[in-house]
């Protein structure tokens, strides 16, 4: 029965390419991010730098973004550049959703114990549908952008090959970071895992695509590395509310302060300890959801639709429902990332700088994102202290 169960993973990315070539036909507006990624692949074929300008020829007039990633992206965004905007979209909306099924299944997998209803392929598949409820999951697909993608390498080499024990382990973490810097935050744990293997075989193949990228296009390289990668203008208003890292929330709080990366760093020096107790402490899927979860808040930019890690933490806690009791954290997680919030608070977009006038009750709701590793990290770390008190306190 689970194995018939399977087409039903097959239904949503299949959706997704049609409305990818309905919308080629029809001229629609479909994925500005995924836009954006085609250019830079199209670039690289042709010769055209990555960062000279703002904006690459091959992007639409409704898209007309910079160029942001590492040229290492570049390389991996060529085939969307074999095909139409709108199908791109669609092919990379399809990969997204299996993404999304893939850290799903893997996640459910990773838990230690779970509810025996987690166990079918339609119930992977519903669990898959209703996290498209999500903001970060809708939106991600919605503008097409690589975040699930990304997320779901970062699960199968952590909680698949590392389990494995696996030659391969930290390839994808390496590949995942050469599209995106901010995965690397990942070679730290498996560092702190003692994965030392697999933490060289991440940085070698990340400094390895850089070097490859060299050799292809060396201006991109030293363009990027050099200027572009540290070009706020590149990135966007950091202070909007979409973006959900501490230095945004430093930002918004003090006006667009020029000393908030320097305050993250700080709490960044404080909160790392803890966060490596939890990761060395944990099960894998929350020593993971750690990691992961301190990348997002310390990281200069967090867009919310970088928050697709609230779909192995809803993961977690619905494993860990035995009871209608139970269900409450698993609810106001799904809450908070399924409110759309954000989308609602006055913000940039509409009026610049408004976020910097803000009300108190406006800043705690446009925190909405940052409080949810605050308040399980907190809980988790009670729990840990607890339970290293409990058999010291039955001694006695």
């Amino acid at each position: 029965m689970a194995e018939r169960g399977r087409w039903w993973v097959w239904v949503a990315p299949a959706v997704c390419v049609v409305l990818g070539v309905a919308g080629w036909l029809a001229g629609a507006h479909l994925g500005v991010d995924s836009a954006v990624y085609r250019a830079g692949g199209a670039a690289l074929l042709h010769g055209e730098p990555l960062y000279a300008r703002m904006s690459l020829a091959a992007e639409p007039d409704w898209a007309g973004l910079p160029f942001t990633y590492p040229p290492t992206a570049a390389l991996f965004f060529v085939p969307m550049a074999l095909v139409p905007t709108q199908v791109a979209w669609g092919l990379l909306g399809a990969l997204s959703l299996l993404a999304l099924a893939v850290v799903v299944k893997v996640c459910v997998d990773a838990l230690p114990s779970r509810p025996q209803w987690m166990g079918s392929w339609k119930a992977l598949a519903g669990l898959g549908i209703a996290f498209l409820v999500l903001e970060p999951v809708w939106r991600s697909v919605a503008l097409g952008q690589i975040n699930l993608v990304l997320m779901a390498l970062v699960v199968v080499d952590v909680l698949v090959l590392g389990a494995r024990g696996s030659r391969a382990g930290g390839v994808l973490v390496g590949v995942a970071a050469a599209v995106k810097l901010t995965p690397l935050v990942f070679v730290g744990h498996l560092l702190l895992l003692k994965r030392w293997a697999d933490a060289a075989r991440a940085v070698g193949v990340f400094l390895g695509l850089q070097l490859l990228m060299f050799l292809v296009a060396r201006q991109d390289v030293v363009d990027y590395w050099g200027s572009a990668v540290q070009d706020p203008d590149r990135v966007g208003p950091v202070y909007w509310a979409g973006n959900q890292s501490l230095n945004g929330l430093v930002l918004r709080l003090f006006d667009g302060a020029e000393w908030s990366e320097v305050a993250v760093a700080v709490v960044a020096l404080v909160l790392v300890v803890p966060c490596a107790l939890l990761v060395r402490r944990s099960p894998a899927l929350p020593a993971l959801l750690v990691s992961a979860f301190f990348g997002l808040l310390i990281s200069p930019v967090s867009w919310s639709h970088h928050w697709v890690w609230a779909v192995p933490l809803l993961v977690l806690l619905l494993g860990r429902v035995r009871s209608p009791r139970d269900a409450w954290a698993p609810a106001l997680v799904a809450a908070v990332f399924a409110s759309c919030v954000l989308i609602f608070m006055r913000n940039g977009h509409a009026q610049e700088f408004v976020e910097f006038e803000w009300t108190p009750w406006e800043y705690a709701i446009g925190s909405a994102y940052l409080l949810v590793p605050a308040v399980v990290g907190l809980t988790l770390l009670v729990r840990a202290v607890r339970a290293r008190r409990e058999p010291a306190g039955a001694a006695g």
